[in-house]
């Protein structure tokens, strides 16, 4: 058995080389993995934040994107990365709930990573095509009822408008065919289209083709109405509360479990910083994002609420494994 000075002298010699590294950090450029594809809104995102942060931290932050697998994909690479901070996973609330999309990850998402940085939050609007004869929730549920299985419900598979569509399915007693995408891009192609009749998306990303009446807003999630859409009330004035989680989709950095804390509160401030900044504000403002602001602590309590949260709405909503 190993003596306790002995002990002591490792554990000491370990937290010098620590310090050292967090000291030098970073001395070469940064992996970012993002798991949707390249001009992606969550893809824009990570290059806003993180071109202004490789100035910062003096070291370029190369975006590597790896989509697929609902975001498995990418998180499966990012935990078997070394826990040094020069790979870091653009992440959000799928960290609560992947392993039960993917039961078969063979690690658990909630454990395999340690909170960097928060970045931004936003909710959706609930929006249909042309051709159905609704112009509110509860239209649009009367129709539904009036005429089963005949509209369909097009969301990107692993995604938040998963989650709303087969919970709004759920709470409001609808029949709707559910038809997975790869992502959301392909979604709102075919509901321009008139193949998908009913999708959840970021105001963002439909706002224009709301505008050019090509699709109809019946109902946005968030806590108040969007600005960009004032006359279109929230899911709660609708009559569905519980549609609407404040925000629905948020996204942060995360980096392998075993990453040095001290590394971690030096990126935690850096992006802190750059969240501040009146470009990035401006870009997360185009987006239709709200900058999320917290230090490693408050991440790792508020991502400890999401993994209480978000589980039983995805078991009510009888979302089955991938």
């Amino acid at each position: 058995m190993r003596s306790p000075g002995l002990l002591v002298a490792a554990l000491l010699a370990f937290l010098e080389l620590a310090d050292a590294h967090a000291q030098t950090y970073p001395d070469k450029p940064i992996k970012l993995v993002v798991p949707f594809v390249p001009g992606s809104p969550v893809d824009v995102l990570g290059r806003v934040v993180s071109q202004q942060l490789g100035v910062r931290l003096g070291q370029s932050v190369v975006v590597d994107n790896r989509p697929g697998g609902g975001t498995s994909t990418a998180t499966k690479a990012v935990a078997a990365a070394p826990a040094d901070g020069y790979t870091l996973l653009m992440s959000g609330q799928t960290l609560a709930y992947l392993g039960l999309f993917y039961p078969d990850l063979g690690f658990d998402p909630m454990k395999a990573f340690a909170p960097v940085a928060t970045l931004a939050g936003w909710s959706h609007v609930l929006v249909v095509t042309p051709s159905v004869p609704a112009r509110t929730l509860a239209e649009l549920v009367a129709h539904a009822k009036a005429n089963p299985g005949k509209l369909t419900l097009g969301f990107g598979l692993g995604t938040s408008p998963q989650i709303l569509g087969e919970y709004l399915k759920v709470v409001a007693g609808l029949d709707l065919v559910s038809v997975p995408y790869r992502g959301g891009e392909q979604v709102r192609v075919d509901l321009l289209g008139g193949r998908i009749h009913v999708n959840f998306a970021p105001v963002s990303n439909v706002l224009a083709m709301i505008r050019e009446g090509q699709i109809r807003p019946l109902a946005v999630t968030g806590a108040a109405r969007d600005p960009n859409l004032p006359d279109v009330p929230t899911m709660a004035e609708s009559g569905y509360p519980q549609i609407g989680f404040h925000p629905d989709v948020w996204q942060a950095f995360v980096a392998p479990a075993a990453t040095p804390s001290a590394v971690i509160s030096k990126l935690n401030a850096e992006v802190n910083e750059t969240l501040k900044s009146t470009e990035v504000k401006a870009n997360l403002d185009r987006l239709g994002f709200d900058p999320m602001i917290m230090s490693p602590q408050e991440f790792a309590a508020f991502l400890a609420a999401q993994a209480q949260k978000w589980p039983p709405v995805i078991k009510a909503a009888n979302i089955q494994p991938q």
